[in-house]
């Protein structure tokens, strides 16, 4: 029988070394930029009920969950979202607290979707809920919160495409259609296929509806943009919906992000929970959204406890990333070697506290032999030696070759 021991499933990997800093980093800077902003830290388990995302098959279908069962027999499933447990924790560990509530994670989430086969299927997010808040303003304080997240990661070339899934919604109702029509019409729509989506739309009969989704893959842009989509479609829904998307993007604009700012009508997320305003953030190297979010007033309802919200959640592997590109990390490479001879490693130990009590960081070297303390300490790049015994020697070990002999 084939073994897997020496290597990891697929689309997981290893992280290693400045991968791992970078990450802490990321985590670190974004936490800060969401407490600043009152929103408050939870977590939630890595394992789940199945029932918790399974109330509408259309959100996380189930081939892409990775699922096991705990020892009563029940179906359990590594998180594939952060956002639903959340809101089933507000549903029911939350229901005294006053609104809005403004909470932030940091969690690992696990999707296993063979269509993007060669992507990581362990996802590190960071993000925000901001609960019980209705109004445009919280989904501009949430907006303004995510391009702050990726300013204060060191990211100023980025660019936000947002959109309102409302308007596509009032369309695809009022067309002819069964569920897997309007699905695939979805997804011609998302990923801007138009002849594919030309042809679909020829087999529903002509409408204003269906010549206005025909169009919307194409609007996208700057304020002109709703205008455009004012004249395909204009009914008091659609005018409300657009309404808000004009308030969005001009207060975003005033704040100074109007240049990174695309509208987008095209965007439709697969996530069906979302209910208005939708969000994507892109930067550069990176092909795939780092960033998504939106309004979603109904999930919470599904957990009986109805509460608009909003929320975004970013990619930290993409930012952390993005940071190792910059140089800005590096290995944890000590500053001292600290290598006692037989007889003076508590002398040794004590040498090397005072060295990290100034602000070193210091390794000790555990195994026999000074010359084997020396080259150790120049394969590893560290830049003093401290030979400790009777004296303390220090060592510029930039002073010995690859070998260990003196230059």
């Amino acid at each position: 029988m084939k073994r897997y021991d020496r290597i990891t499933p697929e689309g997981t990997r290893d992280r290693l070394f400045e991968e791992c800093y970078a990450a802490r980093r990321a985590e670190e800077q974004l936490r800060q930029v969401f407490m600043n902003r009152g929103y408050e830290e939870v977590f939630t388990p890595t394992l789940e009920f199945y029932d918790v995302f399974a109330k509408n098959s259309s959100y996380f279908p189930q081939e892409t969950m990775y699922k096991l069962s705990d020892g009563n027999g029940r179906l359990l499933v590594l998180r594939p979202d952060a956002t639903t447990p959340i809101a089933r924790l507000v549903a029911t560990r939350l229901q005294d607290e006053p609104l809005p509530i403004r909470l932030c994670y940091h969690r690992s989430v696990f999707r296993a979707d063979k269509v993007m086969s060669g992507r990581s299927d362990e996802l590190i997010q960071s993000g925000v809920e901001l609960i019980g808040a209705p109004s445009v303003r919280a989904d501009i304080e949430v907006m303004a919160t995510a391009v702050e997240a990726l300013a204060k990661c060191g990211i100023t070339n980025f660019r936000f495409e947002i959109g309102h899934v409302g308007f596509f919604n009032h369309l695809i109702s009022k067309i002819q259609a069964d569920d897997a029509v309007k699905e695939d019409i979805r997804t011609y729509i998302e990923s801007k296929n138009y002849a594919a989506l030309g042809d679909l739309l020829d087999t529903v009969g002509p409408s204003d509806a269906a010549r206005a989704l025909r169009l919307l893959p194409r609007l996208f842009g700057g304020a002109g943009v709703i205008d455009e989509a004012a004249k395909l479609f204009d009914d008091e829904e659609t005018a409300g919906i657009l309404a808000t998307l004009n308030e969005v993007y001009g207060q975003l604009s005033q704040m100074g992000y109007g240049g990174n700012i695309i509208l987008d009508l095209g965007l439709v997320n697969k996530n069906e929970y979302y209910t208005g305003i939708v969000f994507r953030g892109y930067i550069e190297g990176s092909g795939d959204a780092v960033l998504s979010g939106g309004r979603y007033d109904t999930l919470l309802g599904e957990f009986g406890a109805p509460a608009p919200a909003v929320g975004f959640g970013v990619n930290t592997d993409a930012v952390a990333q993005s940071i190792l590109n910059t140089g800005a990390v590096r290995r944890n490479i000590p500053d001292i070697l600290v290598f006692a001879l037989d007889g003076y490693e508590m002398k040794a130990f004590n040498h090397s506290q005072q060295l990290i009590e100034q602000g070193n960081v210091v390794e000790s070297y555990p195994l026999d032999g000074r010359e084997n303390a020396l080259l150790y300490a120049k394969r590893r790049g560290i830049r003093r030696l401290d030979v400790v015994g009777p004296t303390t020697e220090l060592i510029d070990v930039s002073d010995f070759d690859g070998r260990g002999a003196a230059k």
